[in-house]
């Protein structure tokens, strides 16, 4: 009898949980081990799959030069556009980790950024807003700078999509208001008592305090900017450019995958990022000893 209502009771558990079940399997999983088939194909979305080995990988490496070009594009994008994100959204955080009667609608109006930041609006907005004629040219002209030909020089249009990334700080912001919220106030006054000043306190208290949140912001940011593709997209109109100085991994895989029909080779291009992304995550833990500071380990 008791038996039964274990049984009972853990098929009522399954029951539960079988929609993550089936969707983890039908929309992540089986649709994991068909790309990295295909990766290994010739696949037009028109005729059945060819295989060939390793030629995609090979391609890949040796004989596509914008494939290389996405790959240094997104490189720059993801060191330069998240450490600049995740100083941006301490230094909001730590301006708005002060008692005010506003202070809750200063939070969600530094919040929204990132609710609508991905979307295709917004993309659009920016692209308004740096175009020949847009508000940053305006601004810059009353400092007697030349207007900048943000959509006609590969660097300056790659530092547009930054600046694009880093407006889209909400997110992390709101994790290190977290954080300093259970910073205690005893250990500045301490500080304070024995002379140290803000900077010292900053340097000394917050930062090694808040460094296991870093971490943890700073692998999310990373591979959530390696993923970037609407902002893209949309400020090049799909084309990556000009001279492909926007042409972010995921853009290019999506060209290759929905405009010339290369889905094998676009499989290829998915598992390779999958790869990196997992370097670049097993990097930042393995250093992660050197500069995270566990107060539950007495240190680093």
């Amino acid at each position: 009898m008791r038996r039964n209502g274990v049984l009972k009771s853990n098929l009522t558990g399954y029951a539960f949980i079988s929609p993550f079940i089936i969707g983890f399997l039908a929309f992540t999983l089986i649709p994991m081990f068909i790309s990295l088939y295909l990766s290994f194909t010739n696949y037009n979305l028109f005729a059945s799959p060819k295989w060939v080995g390793f030629d995609n990988y090979e391609k890949m490496f040796s004989n596509d030069p914008n494939y290389w070009n996405s790959v240094k594009v997104t490189l720059i994008y993801v060191f330069l556009g998240v450490p600049l994100r995740l100083i941006f959204a301490l230094f909001i955080a730590m301006i708005l980790n002060t008692k005010s009667r506003m202070v809750g609608a200063y939070r969600t109006m530094y919040y929204l950024p990132s609710i609508i930041g991905g979307s295709v609006a917004v993309s659009i907005m920016w692209r308004n807003i740096f175009s020949d004629h847009g508000i940053v040219n305006s601004v810059i002209g009353w400092f007697g700078i030349g207007s900048v030909q943000w959509f006609g020089n590969p660097n300056a249009s790659l530092v547009m999509l930054i600046s694009l990334s880093v407006w889209q700080f909400g997110s992390s912001m709101l994790i290190f208001l977290a954080g300093l919220k259970n910073i205690s106030p005893e250990m500045y006054e301490a500080a304070g008592v024995d002379g140290a000043k803000p900077i010292r306190k900053f340097f000394n208290i917050t930062l090694p305090l808040l460094s296991p949140i870093v971490l943890f912001n700073m692998i999310m940011q990373t591979i959530s900017a390696f993923m970037t593709f609407v902002p893209a997209y949309v400020i090049s109109k799909g084309e990556g450019g000009p001279m492909g100085g926007t042409m972010l991994y995921s853009l290019y895989l999506f060209r290759q995958a929905f405009m010339f029909n290369n889905m094998g080779y676009a499989s290829a291009m998915a598992w390779i990022m999958l790869i990196l992304i997992g370097i670049m995550t097993g990097l930042l833990f393995m250093t992660s000893k050197f500069w995270v500071f566990y107060e539950s380990e007495g240190g680093r």
